[in-house]
């Protein structure tokens, strides 16, 4: 007898779905609420946010929020309607693809109307069942997903471990070797977890040498805009800018908006443009968020101040944190991990005590993402954060670390909360 689909997911809710009903609306899904900055309204009490990826401050800017505005009132949010090959193009989308080629360095880009879709359906669209994809085994799920529809070979490496990705790299050029395919390397400019940049430099190196042929694409989300002399990211940071094929990057980071994109040689755009079935079947991104977007890209290049100011709260929190014995790992970004040791019950209710005692709200992440009995605190430092922002949130964390040692967050349960799912 067939399974019913829905008794089966009654019954299996999933990894974080099994904890729906005690987490859903504080821990998953809360609502920050209030103007975007470093302090919002938590459950209608005032916090400082690290949560927000509002790199560059740029979300509240007042010259972006009239620009968004002017383009709302101007445009709505229906123009254009259709997809960019039928009804959807018009002279703002190419000038903005223009802009990211010239502020890249990159021949041509494709805009995407969203960073995920958009990763998903690239890898979809130029691989096929000849060709092996060899990636990081930190790499983002969009990256993930993409792969699932892959119908070659793909083959993992440790994370940023050039000893594995040179054993991967053996076994994929075999496999081609017989096929007849190429193959792909997929990697991070900067993980948006533990903030390490990918080893960008390692795999190029790798290519120079003539041990192995491949292109390299690289999600630079949280690198582009707030890494490099100029904001290009960790390529440029890593001074092999030129020789990523592929580069990805999102306006959902450093430029506070919707919408991402891809840079490369313009026969590779050329051939995205005719072959992502996202962009191809679904409706160009809205007038306003183009609009805007340009905006963004020129405040990103005439006023490099944001990307200053962003780096000086990152460096001081950052040190800070080490200064006051905290296990920051290996980020060389702005994104701030902050490693702790305590099991799940303790992480929710050390992360209730920040939230409702402290009024501090950041991200906490717990297994699978990070090993068991393991809590990440991700802090992301913004360039509207202040340093008295970075004291307070310093010694707080030296009080919860304290309590966390003394044993006053262990519990059987997680921490209870109740959410008035109405508001």
């Amino acid at each position: 007898m067939a399974q019913d689909i829905f008794e089966k997911i009654k019954k299996n809710r999933g990894p974080l779905g099994q904890y729906s009903k005690g987490v859903h609306g504080y821990f998953t899904f809360p609502k920050l609420e209030g103007q975007i900055g470093n302090k919002m309204i938590f459950r209608g009490k005032e916090c400082l946010v690290w949560s927000v990826n509002n790199y560059l401050g740029l979300a509240n800017h007042p010259e972006i929020r009239k620009v968004d505005a002017e383009a709302s009132e101007k445009w709505g949010l229906a123009y254009p309607m259709g997809s960019r090959m039928m009804t959807g193009q018009t002279s703002e989308h190419e000038a903005l693809e223009a802009e990211i080629s010239d502020f890249m360095g990159k021949e041509d880009t494709i805009l995407l109307n969203f960073g995920y879709q958009g990763m998903v359906s690239a890898i979809d669209s130029l691989v096929d069942r000849n060709d092996v994809i060899v990636y990081d085994s930190e790499s983002h799920a969009c990256i993930l997903d993409g792969m699932r529809l892959h119908a070659g070979k793909r083959f993992v490496f440790q994370h940023n471990d050039m000893e594995s990705f040179d054993k991967q790299m053996d076994r994929a050029s075999k496999i081609v070797e017989k096929t007849g395919g190429g193959i792909l390397v997929i990697t991070e400019g900067v993980f948006g977890m533990a903030g390490d940049q990918g080893k960008l430099k390692e795999i190029v190196d790798f290519r120079k040498s003539g041990k192995y042929d491949f292109r390299l694409f690289v999600d630079d989300a949280h690198g582009f805009g707030t890494i490099g002399e100029t904001g290009r990211g960790a390529g440029e940071a890593q001074g092999v800018h030129d020789e990523i094929d592929i580069l990805f990057g999102t306006f959902a980071k450093s430029m506070a908006s919707i919408g991402a994109f891809i840079c490369a040689e313009e026969h590779i755009v050329e051939y995205f443009r005719y072959n992502m079935r996202s962009q191809v079947f679904a409706k160009s991104l809205p007038m306003p968020l183009v609009v805007g977007a340009r905006k963004r890209l020129e405040l990103l290049r005439t006023q490099p101040e944001h990307k200053e100011n962003l780096w000086k709260i990152a460096s001081a929190l950052q040190d800070g944190l080490k200064k006051a014995g905290f296990d920051i790992g290996e980020t060389n970004s702005a994104v701030t991990p902050v490693f702790l040791k305590g099991t799940l019950a303790e992480a929710t209710n050390l992360t209730f005590d920040l939230r409702e005692n402290y009024s501090i709200f950041c991200s906490i992440v717990i297994y699978p993402v990070v090993p068991k009995d393991v809590i990440m605190l991700r802090l992301i430092p913004t360039a509207v954060h202040t340093l008295e922002d970075v004291q307070y949130t310093i010694d707080t964390f030296l009080k919860v670390k304290e309590k966390l040692d003394a044993g006053e967050y262990k519990s059987d349960e997680m921490a209870a909360v109740e959410v008035d799912k109405k508001k």
